[in-house]
């Protein structure tokens, strides 16, 4: 399908549509654990990294099949989210964004002294698995998966954990177990990221994911709106395309950059869709078609 699509477009965009593919996955996994339910995650590169580097050394040394490996490196990433989130998300705040940058340095301290994974040098000659298509069917699986979530009355007492926890524990809702839910899942679909990623680009390195991959994933986020799926889909895609566009003024790039973030907190403090999410896009349509509708006489 890859060679088909190549013969029609050219290799550079499908490049770029791939990325924005990964980058909305590992975007929507964040929104889980810091739009939604408010636990602000500033580490969330190294659990895609770890997504990455199980499935490419699972791939490459052990030889297992590429959607086995993948989802090894899906289900490693998302229990050590677990494994972290039991002790760490009874913290709030500045206290939990501390610990989870913490973890993401050890994991990158820990890659670049793993032989397996070939130390600061990275591994490289990973299989080519990761294809359009499989990249963009598990990102309309996720968005599906994500706005069923969001509207259960698991997903609204993950919005009111955010909102205020206190009300929410008061009001009946184990408030620990969903932080750890969301954070595990969060982390799951990191590391489902990481291993796309570790599968299209050849090659792989613990600098690719350093502290300033996680700042870059919540930007994306935060730019959207917190708690949006369209406004996270829309984040990642704006922060994917926007280097690409401003390569012209390499030098300037940062510049722009921060210009940008700068102007959205000045003008859209909530971000591009703030909290809009897609099932109250179609409340409010189900309303203007009620309101719409001639009423009978008696």
């Amino acid at each position: 399908m890859d060679a088909l699509l190549m013969q029609y477009f050219d290799p550079y965009y499908l490049r770029i549509l791939m990325l924005i593919g990964i980058n909305v996955i590992l975007a929507l996994g964040l929104n889980l654990i810091t739009g939604v339910t408010g636990q602000l995650s500033m580490g969330h590169a190294g659990f895609m990294s770890l997504g990455a580097y199980t499935s490419a050394i699972l791939s490459m040394q052990v030889g297992c099949p590429f959607y086995l490996s993948l989802l090894a490196g899906a289900l490693v990433a998302g229990l050590f989210g677990f494994i972290i989130g039991i002790p760490t998300l009874r913290l709030e705040g500045d206290y939990l964004a501390m610990v989870t940058i913490g973890f993401a340095e050890i994991i990158r301290v820990f890659f670049l002294n793993f032989e397996p994974g070939g130390k600061a040098v990275g591994l490289s000659g990973i299989p080519q698995n990761t294809s359009f298509v499989l990249v963009w069917g598990i990102v309309i699986i996720i968005l599906i998966l994500n706005t069923k979530l969001l509207k259960s009355r698991t997903g609204r007492a993950l919005y009111a954990i955010r909102e205020n926890e206190i009300a929410a524990e008061s009001s009946g809702i184990n408030t620990t177990l969903l932080k750890v839910f969301a954070f595990t899942a969060g982390s799951f679909l990191a590391g489902l990221g990481g291993g796309l990623y570790a599968h299209y680009m050849y090659f792989i390195r613990p600098q690719d994911f350093g502290f300033m991959k996680s700042i870059e994933l919540l930007n994306m986020v935060v730019l959207g709106g917190m708690g949006s799926i369209p406004g996270t889909f829309i984040g990642a895609v704006i922060l994917t395309l926007l280097p690409e566009m401003l390569r012209v003024v390499a030098e300037y790039r940062l510049l722009f950059y921060g210009a940008l973030l700068v102007i959205l907190m000045i003008f859209r403090p909530n971000g591009l869709l703030g909290d809009v999410r897609v099932y109250d896009i179609k409340r409010k349509l189900q309303r203007k078609k009620v309101g719409a509708w001639p009423s009978s006489s008696n």
